[in-house]
């Protein structure tokens, strides 16, 4: 198959899988969901991504209707019946409850699950990132991967018309995240990311480059950063699922970081050779 959709059970081309209008995610985005890459048809950390997508649900009070087990033997199964090895794996459940519109729902309907798989390669791991900026006036649940992610979207069209490759969220001085990364800074050695608090996402990712940090002795620092931290920093990394490690160099239109390889380049090749590993034939 090139391209593979799922929806409760069945599965067939994306364009062919047809959802119902009574999906709560129609009308309220009322769903969480998660998403990962693959190689030679191993998924990237599996086991992380489908534990932070039951605490999403649970965070949301949405009644999912399987084990984690289940869903991780689903995925694996399905990325097996792509033409492609190299593949973006995206999984959501919405709210139970496919009757007529309402905002109450019923605490026992188990969840609806979606899967989509289709080809995309991580980013280049020598690419670099120009970042523009906006106010952060999202909600205060940033923590939770729900679907409601237009101001993401807004975000990262704004990056796009500016000829940008993310835009990074600030709330007043203090930067937060981007549309649709983490974002964090070295300084003086220190790899600098902001708390993995309400106002940023866990991201998978910045989790394994804190991993990488332990190997490698670069000391860390969990705290809020602010924008002239940003632009005063060493060096400057956006991180996620499908940018793993990626060097920031340009922010409004200035040049940024590229003050220290030495650090940037050990974090770089230990979390690409831990990709390669995992995935691996």
């Amino acid at each position: 198959m090139k391209t593979l959709g799922y929806y409760n059970g069945k599965y067939d081309e994306i364009d062919k899988i047809m959802i119902p209008m009574s999906d709560r995610s129609h009308w309220f985005g009322d769903g969480v969901y998660d998403a990962t890459c693959a190689r030679n048809y191993k998924t990237m950390a599996i086991d992380e991504h489908v534990d932070r997508f039951f605490n999403s649900a649970r965070l949301l009070n949405i009644n999912l209707g399987f084990t984690k087990e289940y869903l991780k033997d689903l995925l694996n199964e399905l990325v097996q019946k792509l033409d492609d090895d190299e593949l973006f794996v995206y999984w959501q459940a919405t709210r139970g409850g496919n009757g007529l519109r309402s905002h109450n729902y019923d605490k026992e309907q188990k969840a609806n699950l979606w899967i989509t798989i289709c080809p995309e390669k991580i980013t280049d791991k020598d690419r670099e990132y120009k970042l523009t900026s906006m106010e952060d006036t999202r909600f205060l649940h940033c923590n939770i991967k729900t679907l409601n992610l237009i101001p993401s979207v807004v975000a990262y069209q704004h990056a796009k018309e500016n000829n940008c490759d993310e835009t990074v969220f600030h709330r007043g001085d203090i930067v937060t995240e981007c549309a649709h990364s983490n974002v964090h800074i070295i300084k003086d050695k220190k790899f600098i990311t902001h708390p993995a608090d309400e106002y940023i996402l866990p991201g998978i990712a910045r989790a394994h480059l804190l991993k990488a940090c332990k190997a490698l002795n670069i000391e860390v620092e969990e705290r809020p950063f602010t924008v002239d931290e940003l632009i005063n920093a060493d060096e400057v990394i956006v991180s996620s699922s499908g940018d793993l490690c990626i060097r920031a160099t340009e922010f409004e239109g200035k040049a940024v970081g590229k003050k220290d390889s030495d650090t940037f380049d050990r974090l770089k090749e230990y979390i690409y050779q831990e990709w390669l590993e995992c995935t691996k034939k």
